[in-house]
């Protein structure tokens, strides 16, 4: 049964009091940038009913399809679930659309409509041909692509500049919040798209905000905004030097072996970088194909994203200036990285250390464009 809904709260309307009826939008063009409310019919006829052929994602709440609209446009189709006890799912819903729909950026993922369906909400954006960076650089072996220093060294620099622009440019500015390989996209031309703004959060007045609720994904999360809940954009600059490493390394932030047990990247890179074998992180899939130079730089304004101490982290907008060699690092003290250790047994505002162990009970929110297993 589907049903009328008031979200003139979020949905960019010309009266507070209008309500959207979901049956009776007519869906737009490819190029035209009017947000679009479809019907759930047309999502059903262009995902096929939401076949598991068409499925080319899955995530905490459901699954994002393929889909070829009636126009001929192709789009990624993302399924919410709302679990009416907790809102979850519709908080999310919400806060992609009040995001986006007022964001234009070539590194920032389009929101093209979104559909109101009973308890089921969808989000409707540009299909991206190239799936996740997950999939293309850390998915399996059959998922990957050779991505060469170049391609790499452009994917790093696009999520930059989206960062950035959500950091300074944007006002009021606005957090990510959850920043990883798997919410990076890439089109047919592994431009990054910066994805998933579920978790978004809007900073006022330039001030940091105090969470009770941390959320986010471990391996990412900056130790002072895991252990006392302060919010800032260094929080994502934090995360962006783990995925820059994760670029440069073609590793996982975590990974495990039952000889070693857990690996983190963020230690490992710290320790090569103090014993002076900082190019010994680079993936050996580059063999010397890359630019040793540029090599070290991005790796060291990784680190210098991830220090523990918040305040000793770049900017993005300046750690992009480093990375396109527009700032001499000639000099630049680089402190020791913070992790985040076992929540079980921490108390709030307790110090971190890259010796510092993970934890598995934090909540963490899987990509929704993440492969399905």
């Amino acid at each position: 049964m589907k049903f009328c809904c008031c979200f003139s709260y979020c949905f960019p309307q010309p009266s507070e009091t209008s309500i959207i009826d979901v049956n009776k939008q007519e869906p737009q063009g490819e190029n035209d940038e009017n947000f679009t409310v479809f019907s759930y019919r047309e999502l059903r006829l262009a995902t096929r009913g939401f076949s598991a052929s068409n499925k080319i994602g899955k995530g905490a709440f459901g699954c994002v399809y393929k889909g070829f609209l009636a126009n001929g446009s192709v789009v990624a189709v993302k399924m919410l679930s709302v679990e009416l006890e907790s809102m979850r799912g519709e908080r999310e819903f919400v806060s992609e659309i009040s995001t986006l729909t007022n964001l234009k950026h070539e590194n920032l993922v389009t929101l093209k409509g979104c559909c109101v369906d009973g308890t089921k909400r969808f989000l409707v954006y540009n299909y991206m041909e190239n799936n996740s960076l997950a999939q293309v650089l850390l998915g399996r072996e059959q998922n990957r692509i050779k991505l060469g220093w170049e391609a790499r060294q452009e994917i790093s620099l696009g999520v930059a500049r989206g960062l950035a622009y959500l950091h300074d440019e944007v006002r009021p500015h606005i957090v990510h919040r959850d920043i990883k390989a798997s919410n990076i996209l890439l089109n047919q031309n592994l431009v990054p798209k910066v994805s998933d703004f579920g978790l978004s959060r809007v900073l006022r007045n330039d001030v940091s905000h105090i969470s009770t609720h941390v959320a986010g994904t471990l391996g990412y999360l900056a130790p002072e905004y895991a252990f006392s809940g302060r919010l800032t954009r260094k929080t994502d600059v934090y995360s962006f030097g783990v995925l820059l490493l994760e670029i440069i390394s073609g590793q996982t932030v975590v990974d495990f072996d039952l000889e070693h047990g857990e690996h983190y990247l963020v230690q490992k890179a710290w320790e090569l970088y103090r014993a002076n074998r900082i190019l010994h992180l680079v993936d050996p899939i580059l063999g010397m194909n890359y630019p040793k130079e540029d090599a070290v730089r991005f790796i060291k304004v990784g680190l210098l994203c991830v220090q523990e101490t918040a305040r000793f982290r770049p900017e993005m907008s300046m750690a992009l200036k480093m990375l396109t060699n527009d700032v001499d690092m000639e000099g630049v003290q680089i402190s020791q990285p913070g992790l985040v250790v076992d929540l079980m047994n921490i108390k709030l505002g307790q110090k971190t250390t890259f010796r510092s162990l993970y934890s598995s009970n934090l909540e963490s929110t899987p990509s929704p464009l993440s492969s399905c297993s």
